[in-house]
């Protein structure tokens, strides 16, 4: 079945006031898996009944697809897009200007070259936060290193894979993911890079990947400790 087609259909039956409808994720990308659902950014002036509303995030079940729809008014989509550039994780700016449009008003063009701007600048990393990162990573890395129950490393390495692979992007100004999107962005910086960090985490050599992530920390600005005052 044609994503894009039912996705047409869809807005039309339930979002027919939309001025901008846009598919996003792996719909958009030809990478949709048996239990893929439909990503759908909405725009729209009218969009909502209520005056005060400017946002929505819901699902919806729609000719055998699950629609994931977030739909804003311009201030709304402007309120939240904000949100997520300052965390770094700018994840509707991403499915306004990767995603295929299915419906646009003529304000598309605008729109996405105002925020392409932003995701071209990345993120700029702080030197009070990139501080606090590496405290943060120390602390987790010397945990890691004591640990001697396999419970506890295996939480300790997958909070350690997170914080390391974020400050490794930040580094570079490149935006930050969660869920599966994460390691996409690390390979993204550099496949042997990100192999070097990931294969001993993987295999649960944890020695070794206490290492890789000393050499990254390292990398960033070093260890953090004695004298670092939050």
């Amino acid at each position: 079945m044609n994503p894009l087609a039912v996705a047409e259909r869809f807005v039309a039956a339930h979002y027919p006031r939309a001025d901008v409808a846009i598919v996003a994720g792996s719909s958009a990308r030809g990478e949709r898996t048996t239990t893929s659902d439909i990503d759908l950014l909405l725009l729209g002036d009218a969009l909502f009944d209520a005056r005060d509303q400017t946002s929505e995030a819901s699902t919806h079940e729609f000719e055998g697809e699950i629609f994931e729809v977030f739909a804003y008014t311009p201030t709304g989509f402007d309120e939240w897009a904000d949100r997520g550039v300052a965390p770094y994780r700018p994840v509707t700016v991403h499915m306004l200007v990767d995603g295929i449009a299915i419906r646009d008003d003529g304000r598309l063009a605008a729109l996405r070259e105002r925020w392409q701007r932003i995701l071209d600048a990345g993120p700029a990393l702080s030197a009070q936060e990139s501080t606090f990162r590496r405290y943060v990573i120390t602390d987790v890395l010397d945990d890691l290193r004591d640990a001697t129950d396999p419970l506890e490393q295996q939480i300790e390495a997958a909070i350690l894979f997170e914080k390391i692979a974020e400050l490794m992007l930040l580094s570079e100004r490149r935006w930050i993911a969660s869920g599966k999107w994460l390691p996409r962005r690390l390979r993204d910086l550099g496949h042997e890079r990100a192999e070097l960090l990931s294969i001993p985490w993987i295999d649960r050599d944890y020695a070794t990947f206490a290492d890789r992530v000393e050499d990254e920390l390292d990398r960033a600005g070093g260890r953090v400790q004695s004298g670092f005052v939050r």
